[in-house]
């Protein structure tokens, strides 16, 4: 669903678990597909297909709600303009 960065570490988390793998984010995102893996954030990648939507708040700060996930996921302003359309 998506990745985080955390600490030394960045946490995976899927449907049904989370887990923490070495791999720091930025190697991940030269990795992965950017067409189904977008970053959201500095330290957060997410899996595209998982947004189902992207809430803006007054402050103009956009939060995401995953499929597979009950948490959001908050996108920072650098990234905000690729969810203005949802």
């Amino acid at each position: 669903c998506y990745f985080q960065a955390a600490d030394k570490y960045t946490a995976v988390f899927t449907r049904d678990a989370e887990l923490l793998i070495r791999t720091p984010i930025k190697e991940l995102a030269e990795q992965l597909d950017p067409e189904k893996f977008w970053q959201v954030h500095r330290g957060t990648l997410i899996n595209v297909r998982q947004v189902v939507s992207a809430r803006h708040d007054a402050l103009g700060r956009v939060s995401l709600k995953l499929r597979d996930r009950a948490e959001t996921v908050a996108v920072s302003r650098g990234y905000a303009h690729l969810f203005r359309q949802m």
